[in-house]
């Protein structure tokens, strides 16, 4: 492996004081810096302490008068300081591009796509560490990639967001997969044919030996990765990862893997243990030494929260749009009492929910900001409206039967009642616990 280039400039601005923003500010002290600023357009933001934080307008100064701009990822690459930061000549960096200059180059799969990638990601960190590897796991899931910088590690396991690909720089995965492609952040990037273009340049700066797995069936990513490097695999086709018919075994490069025994409830997570295992097989991982009973689902995506009367309780919060919710639909293996509802997406479908709530649920209870809206897209499908989610979980308690779930698989964002899909969950969770009582 290459060493990374480590040169550190001397005076480096950092556009967006979130998560990332902070984390790229504190390294860039770290590796000295001479002056770090720290600029973000809310004026209640979290400042770093070294950094000079300049909170509720970007200074342009400090935009000019620099020799390196990172950009978070909340933070477009078409916006005015980002332009105006080109325009002075000066580098331009995202937090993961600027990360991967600072590290060592250490074996790397990289997971992106609209719905899974923080439970693949998940996955392939629990399968390495099965094997006694030392991934850092993180990215856009968590812990910034900006914190694995100096850390002792073998190996990342990075979830990547189309933001975060906007502006990577030369980051360089020695496998990376792209899992699907739903509508989704077409605000920020256009059209289905940019989002599909942002998501393929986690390709850009692959080598000629890297593995590029991408949706067999999908045109508009198959047309975005045209001429990418790598070697390309595909998802549901060979080569590449297949799972069976049935379900209990998956064919990754030509290698059969079992997968009976996952204790993860779904098909989907099947799927994601599939794509988990060929992540792992190509940082050197052997299939044979896989311990897939140990991977354990992620809070708020399908996770068992309670379970008493016979009922399972089941917290799917991190569903924020209708083809996550039907992913949550397909996995519940028993009749659900199904929660839906939040702050809806626009351009959402929810009549498209019809047919997978006919075949899961013995109840639909509808609530929230948005609900409404959902109300109309379910048309004749019986439902129950009420106003909020502590209603919901109160009349859930009423319908469920012992044998059944109560399944919240909101198909929208939570943002009419909480601060974000892991408030909502917590929220939910604490309320089916005390439904015990």
């Amino acid at each position: 492996m290459g060493a990374a280039n480590s040169v550190m400039p001397r005076r480096v601005t950092v556009l967006g004081a979130g998560l990332s923003g902070r984390a790229a500010a504190r390294l860039a002290l770290r590796l000295g810096a001479e002056r770090v600023t720290l600029t973000d357009l809310k004026a209640d933001s979290e400042g770093v302490e070294g950094a000079h934080n300049v909170f509720g307008r970007h200074d342009e100064a400090d935009l000019s008068d620099v020799d390196l701009v990172v950009v978070s990822p909340g933070v477009p690459a078409a916006a005015p300081p980002v332009r105006r930061a080109l325009a002075a000549g000066v580098e331009v960096l995202g937090e993961l591009g600027f990360a991967w200059r600072h590290l060592p180059r250490l074996p790397t799969a990289a997971i992106t796509g609209t719905n899974g990638k923080s439970t693949v990601t998940h996955f392939t960190g629990q399968l390495l560490r099965g094997v006694g590897r030392r991934p850092f796991v993180g990215g856009n899931l968590g812990t910034p990639l900006c914190e694995a910088v100096g850390g002792d590690f073998d190996g990342l396991v990075v979830e990547v967001s189309s933001y975060q690909l906007e502006l990577a720089g030369d980051f360089a995965p020695d496998a990376g997969v792209i899992l699907n492609l739903t509508p989704d952040h077409l605000a920020r990037h256009g059209t289905m044919e940019g989002y599909a273009a942002a998501k393929a340049k986690l390709f850009d700066h692959m080598g000629p030996a890297g593995l590029a797995y991408v949706p067999n069936g999908d045109i508009l990513l198959k047309a975005a990765c045209e001429g990418k490097p790598g070697r390309r695999r595909w998802l549901d086709a060979e080569p590449g990862v297949l799972l069976g018919e049935d379900g209990s075994y998956a064919l990754i490069e030509g290698e059969r893997l079992k997968l009976s025994g996952l204790k993860v409830m779904g098909r989907i997570n099947r799927w994601n243990a599939a794509v988990a295992a060929a992540l792992a097989r190509a940082l050197g991982a052997s299939l044979a030494a896989l311990d897939l009973s140990a991977l354990t689902a992620l809070p708020h995506r399908m996770q068992p929260v309670a379970d008493h009367a016979g009922v399972l309780w089941i917290n799917d919060s991190k569903a924020t749009n209708v083809d996550a919710a039907l992913v949550g639909l397909a996995s519940v293996d028993r009749p659900a009492v199904v929660i839906l509802g939040g702050q809806g997406k626009e351009g959402a479908d929810y009549s498209l929910l019809r047919p997978a709530l006919r075949k899961a649920a013995a109840e639909v209870i509808v609530c929230g900001g948005s609900a409404q809206e959902i109300s109309s897209g379910l048309g004749e499908h019986a439902h129950h409206v009420v106003s909020g989610l502590a209603d919901a979980v109160a009349l859930a308690r009423r319908l469920a039967r012992p044998g059944q779930a109560v399944l919240l698989t909101p198909a929208c964002a939570s943002f009419d009642e909480f601060n974000n899909f892991e408030h909502r969950g917590a929220v939910f969770a604490r309320l089916a616990q005390e439904a015990q009582s």
